[in-house]
């Protein structure tokens, strides 16, 4: 069943760009479940999920080339992962709003595929990878700059500020500050990975691992704050 023309509007007006081929719109939304097993390489997403990941890797690494002028590629690495797991584009999806014109198969569409992290994500690259096929890469850059662009402010903030969260929380505890030890080195010299470990009195160790010291510390102060509830998971 093809997407009426009123359904398409509403979601082009979410997406902030009107579709000169529709049918790519059609397309990007339609699982491979609604389609007879021969077709689904032409008529699902499963294409334009593959296009619309590149697209979407390439325009964060882009803005985050931009905003982050000093940090150094492992930490360019860890936060681009960040932004672009599947999660995140779930995230993407829902506030949109997508999950209600994904075109699904009836057993797929029977067990909630509309509202499935995985199905959305997938949903989400499809829909870039169909905008950058209709209208090239600013269209694209433009709509992964509006709807990714908080997250990439949270996870810079992250990025920056765990350790200094950490010690504040510690103090408002009437805890000493946290200990970071290094507890491992491998890999070649010019890659080498660390392992940290970061401690706080009264609380079990965590470790982390990262391209640098300093990037593992942060890490572990996240994944430390995240585990007690200071900070709540954005994805």
């Amino acid at each position: 069943m093809s997407l009426r023309a009123r359904d398409r509007e509403t979601l082009e007006a979410r997406l902030g760009y009107v579709f000169r081929d529709p049918a790519l719109l059609q397309r990007a939304l339609t699982h491979s479940s609604a389609i007879a097993p021969s077709r689904r390489t032409a008529e699902s997403y499963q294409r334009f999920e593959f296009l619309g990941d590149r697209v979407l890797g390439l325009v964060v690494a882009h803005m985050l080339s931009e905003r982050l002028p000093t940090a150094n590629e492992g930490e360019l690495s860890r936060t681009l992962n960040s932004l672009v797991r599947k999660e995140t584009c779930a995230k993407v999806a829902r506030k949109l709003g997508i999950g209600s014109f994904v075109r699904l198969g009836e057993s797929e569409a029977r067990t909630g595929g509309a509202n499935k992290d995985a199905i959305l994500g997938d949903v989400c690259e499809a829909v870039i990878g169909a905008i950058y096929a209709d209208g090239g890469l600013d269209p694209a850059y433009t709509f992964v700059s509006r709807m990714f662009g908080d997250n990439l402010d949270v996870a810079q903030a992250r990025r920056a500020d765990s350790k200094t969260t950490l010690q504040e929380w510690a103090q408002a505890q009437a805890l000493e500050p946290p200990t970071y030890v290094e507890i491992a080195r491998s890999g070649p010299d010019h890659a080498p990975v660390f392992t940290i470990s970061v401690s706080v009195l009264g609380y079990d160790a965590i470790t982390a691992s990262g391209p640098s010291k300093r990037l593992a510390e942060h890490q572990a102060a996240e994944r430390f704050l995240l585990r007690e509830g200071v900070w709540k998971s954005e994805t």
